[in-house]
């Protein structure tokens, strides 16, 4: 029996176990290529053979920059690591210059790169990076060498030997991949794995995913540079479940009506558009459907697990999964029963609507330092609870600093930073990770984070202010697509507020609002202004009043990525925010 205690020996235990026909698929010229488990593996040793004949050394570093999650970038990984190497996954959409610290930084041999766009990138720095030998891509690119010439190189066998002797000689303390954080200041950090920090963690959060072993098939779409959605496929590889890859976001709804999925895993941000989207299809009923439809919501919304609604919720329940919610979970597949979600807080009322339809969102918590999990919510065992992010996990252990601050320790706890030792010792400190975030453990175990430790702030009058909880809050107004709170020192909290403008060019058309044809001319409109603020107004009734919302500017933006306002993961960078908007920040604060 393979005993698990290396990143490569997943897809081995998955053979022995399963030998699955579809472990890995991916979609090329309109068609699903298929890879078996003994291909995966097959294909990952020559990729390790070509590796050792090409000079790659123990502790060499390998990048892999890749747009889209693929079969490939999962064949790299377990070739790259068996010789001793290190994964250096890359986010594809940060700045060239970003890409020539990291590559610098890591001191990074080779790099595999997916697309053009990325190659493109890559070469524009690539005479800075001394280190750099060679870039392969994926795609077939002029110009470019191919990934599969490192296949034809592995072909031959007679160093199979040679690839095995290394595999014995890498231990469970080894260090496994460097994970640069997306980091919303600065200079991303190097986040150093071992294979015992991600192994461990993918067997004890195992227990918390109601996995049909051998049968179940998932879409991943969610980057695979970032340690979720990574190690929810070491996951995947454990339970045998056939792992399909997502074309690109825009075609995700494509993706889940032909593979139908089981499982995926998502980010608040995309559950939010699944959910803005339905509620949109529900505004453009009429008649008795359209009661039906917002009746479904509203019970939807009053959602709480284990039947406490009692019965009469119960059975209306029952009569609005059989008329409504069927529509919704057959949109997504009709066989989606888990849905697994990450990197930030997600609004209670999506989770009590999805639970609702029978499609559960499972929130979990924890950060690249702790590989990633610390707690999760499991709908078995009464383990999951609205409004946290679940019980800790079996060997981890979490305590509250007197300030609130969550400590984590346990095997899933980082090396550290790589080449920084004072970041590191500032976050590992007795013992504990340090995590930056704010937190309190309830009377049953369950985590609930209340907000960053470096995004709360004070005013001038003394009071706290936990920006997080107001931005969540006042995100679950549809005329809100983005919102930062600011006000550190000043008199009162106020709000820069991106609107879902998509939304209100459809509340305009059903109001008979006249607007202009651009972003600037929308927020310049004084009934779209009126109408936020009444939102604001409204919601501004569930805090204390130093937490409301005084005044607020609109950004006529799309916040994005690209624009510079969004972390890879969909974070607010809150400084460059400050930084682009500040004509407004001074429009707010000159009129005190």
């Amino acid at each position: 029996m393979v005993s698990i205690t290396r990143l490569f020996d997943f897809p081995y235990y998955q053979q022995e176990t399963y030998n699955l026909p579809v472990a890995l698929a991916t979609k090329k010229n309109g068609a699903w290529e298929k890879t078996s488990s003994q291909e995966y593996i097959a294909k990952a040793n020559a990729i390790s053979r070509a590796l050792l004949r090409m000079g790659v050394q123990k502790d060499d570093k390998i990048a892999l920059i890749t747009s889209s999650n693929r079969t490939e970038w999962n064949i790299m990984d377990i070739g790259i690591l068996q010789t001793g190497a290190q994964n250096v996954p890359i986010y594809p959409t940060i700045a060239e210059e970003d890409y020539e610290y990291i590559l610098n930084h890591s001191g990074s041999v080779y790099c595999f790169v997916s697309d053009t766009e990325v190659l493109n990138k890559v070469n524009a720095i690539k005479a800075n990076v001394p280190s750099l030998k060679e870039v392969y891509s994926f795609d077939e690119i002029e110009g470019c060498k191919h990934w599969s010439e490192l296949l034809t190189l592995g072909e031959d066998e007679s160093n199979q030997n040679e690839v095995d002797a290394k595999k014995d000689s890498i231990k469970e303390d080894d260090l496994a991949t460097i994970i640069y954080t997306s980091g919303t200041t600065g200079r991303p950090k190097g986040v150093m794995l071992s294979h015992k920090n991600i192994v461990s963690n993918v067997l004890d959060s195992a227990p918390r995913i109601p996995f049909d072993a051998g049968k179940s098939t998932a879409l991943s779409f969610l980057p695979i540079c970032h340690i979720f959605e990574r190690m929810i496929l070491y996951i995947y590889q454990y339970y045998g479940v056939s792992v399909y890859f997502g074309e690109s976001i825009e075609k995700i709804s494509d993706n889940l009506k032909e593979v139908r999925p089981t499982v995926i895993t998502a980010v608040p941000r995309l559950l939010e558009k699944v959910y803005d989207k339905i509620y949109a299809k529900g505004g453009e009923l009429t008649g008795i459907k359209k009661k039906l439809f917002f009746w479904a919501i509203d019970l939807g919304l009053r959602y709480e697990p284990y039947g406490a609604n009692g019965f009469w919720y119960e059975f209306q329940l029952k009569i609005a999964r059989k008329l409504i919610f069927s529509k919704w979970k057959e949109g997504l597949g009709g066989r989606l029963d888990l849905m697994v979600s990450g990197s930030a807080a997600l609004q209670p009322r999506l989770t009590r609507v999805f639970a609702a339809a029978e499609i559960p969102v499972m929130e979990g918590y924890g950060l690249s330092e702790t590989s990633p999990v610390i707690s999760v919510n499991d709908q078995r065992n009464k383990g999951f609870k609205i409004g946290t992010v679940g019980k800790i996990i079996r060997n981890v252990e979490v305590k509250i600093a007197q300030d609130g601050e969550i400590l984590c320790k346990g095997p899933n706890v980082m090396l550290g930073y790589f080449k920084d030792e004072e970041k590191t010792a500032e976050a590992l400190q007795d013992g504990y990770f340090h995590t930056g975030d704010i937190g309190e453990i309830d009377s049953e175990g369950f985590l609930k984070i209340t907000d960053r430790k470096k995004e709360m702030f004070k005013t001038s009058g003394g009071k706290y202010i936990a920006p997080q909880l107001i931005e969540n809050a006042m995100k679950q107004s549809r005329f809100i697509e983005q919102i930062m709170v600011i006000g550190e020192g000043e008199k009162m909290p106020s709000a820069f507020i991106q609107p879902n403008f998509e939304f209100v060019k459809e509340w305009a058309k059903i109001h008979k609002v006249t607007l202009g044809s651009t972003n600037k001319d929308i927020i310049e409109n004084e009934q779209v202004r009126k109408r936020i603020e009444d939102e604001v107004e409204s919601i501004n009734d569930k805090f204390g009043h130093w937490e409301r919302i005084k005044r607020f500017e609109l950004t006529p933006d799309v916040w994005s990525i690209d624009g510079g306002q969004l972390t890879p993961t969909l974070k607010l960078k809150r400084k460059i925010i400050k930084e682009i908007y500040k004509d407004l920040y001074a429009k707010i604060y000159a009129q005190n």
